[in-house]
């Protein structure tokens, strides 16, 4: 098993921020904007999800890995660290999810 972590990714997707565009594929999404870069996450969540009712697994594993990265640019691009995220998630521990669903002011 690997030891990369989500926290290695959002480090080298902030590192590759910074690289040129002709030679970083996240550097060209984020100059796009956040949009864009929304529009990909929202592109891989889907394939994900059909990957995970039609493909094999190996499939469903590229997929999510593809939607993490996503995820983690359009965090980059709104000025989001994982750690924020995190906190959200560790604060919503001590509840049911569906306390939690309950509790949020509609949109």
């Amino acid at each position: 098993m690997s030891t990369f972590t989500l926290h290695d990714l959002e480090l080298r997707v902030r590192e590759r921020a910074q690289a040129s565009g002709e030679s970083s594929y996240t550097r060209k999404l984020l100059d796009r904007g956040v949009a864009h870069c929304a529009k990909k996450l929202g592109e891989e969540a889907v394939e994900t999800a059909l990957a995970a009712v039609v493909e094999d697994r190996e499939r469903l594993i590229g997929e999510a890995a593809d939607l993490l990265y996503h995820l983690l640019v359009v965090l980059e691009a709104r000025s989001v660290r994982l750690a924020e995220v995190e906190a959200a998630l560790a604060g919503r521990v001590g509840q049911s999810g569906l306390e939690e669903k309950a509790a949020r002011k509609p949109v």
